[in-house]
This record gives structure tokens, C-alpha cells and sequence, in this order.
């Protein structure tokens, strides 16, 4: 969605699993997926309950590789996963995109290298414990956007919503 002079339009439409846009929706998802999806696969999707939301906000924030959209880096190591996954679950948490294991370290193997997800009682609060878990990764070279749901979020604020 993109906000606009003739106010919210549709721009592009993402419902693969790995795009940003999913998983930040799915972060907000309270009915298990796996039944969702059973049902969907074996025809009898229009069975399932109306689907339960929590009224969480929910921010996903992409670390990419060094170089990336061009030809992006790979084998660099990625550190910090374990400080997020102690310090900041079970409200933020990464996903692997552009990552594989060699030996016993995780290391970049592609553009879009992590997604990491948080979520918080307003957009302000799953925009900070975004950032947070991300600045607690190291990754040789990464870049991300600074400015995921900032907009949103003072705009929420200055509403009182």
C-alpha cells in the first residue's frame, strides 16, 4: 500500500511467504496457519472459522547484503542472532532469507539476507524493538531501510490511534 495525495492505493500485491509484507502480517496472525493451509489444500477452506487477529502492530525490517540490489556479497558471517533470540523474543525475531550454514557459522548467501520481525502495542513500540534486534546484528557490509513505518507511526501518534 502506498499512501497518497488521493489517499491509500494498492501498488503491489505480496503473499509469498518470504516477502516482508507477508510476514509482517503473519506476525499478527493468532489462528494457526498450518489449519489455514490444510483447509485451503484439501478444498474445504470455506469450513474455516473467520480468521483471529491479534491487535498487536507488527514491523519487519530486511537486512541486505553488502552491494545489494547489485551483485550482492555472500559468505560473510552474520552475528548477534542468539542476542536476539535471548534479549528480544518473544516480541521480535529473525527470519532467514539469504543465509546458509557453513560449519558451524551462519553466513550471507544472497541479497535479501534477514527479516526481522517485532511486534508491540502500537506501531512505535514494534518499530523500536524492530530496530533494536536489528542493531544487535553483525553482518560485514549490511544495509536496511531506516524509515520502515516511521510515517505510520508518527502519523498514528499525532492522531492519538
Amino acid at each position: 500500500l502506498a499512501i497518497t495525495s488521493r489517499g491509500v492505493r494498492v501498488i503491489e500485491f505480496n503473499a509469498r511467504f518470504g516477502d516482508p509484507e507477508t510476514q509482517v502480517v503473519l506476525a499478527r496472525l493468532k489462528t494457526p496457519l498450518a489449519g489455514v493451509l490444510l483447509r485451503a489444500a484439501t478444498g474445504t477452506l470455506a469450513d474455516q472459522e473467520p480468521l483471529a487477529w491479534r491487535d498487536e502492530a507488527a514491523v519487519t525490517v530486511v537486512v541486505a547484503s553488502h552491494n545489494y540490489p547489485g551483485t550482492p556479497r555472500t559468505g560473510d558471517p552474520i552475528e548477534g542472532l542468539a542476542e536476539v533470540a535471548e534479549r528480544d523474543a518473544p516480541h521480535a525475531y529473525v527470519l532467514h532469507a539469504g543465509t546458509k550454514r557453513d560449519g558451524d557459522r551462519i553466513v550471507s548467501a544472497g541479497g535479501r539476507v534477514l527479516s526481522v520481525t517485532a511486534t508491540g502495542t502500537d506501531l512505535t513500540q514494534a518499530r523500536e524493538r524492530a530496530y533494536a534486534a536489528v542493531g544487535r546484528i553483525r553482518l560485514d557490509g549490511a544495509q536496511h531501510r531506516t524509515d520502515i513505518a516511521r510515517k505510520a507511526a508518527e502519523d498514528a501518534g499525532s492522531t492519538g490511534v
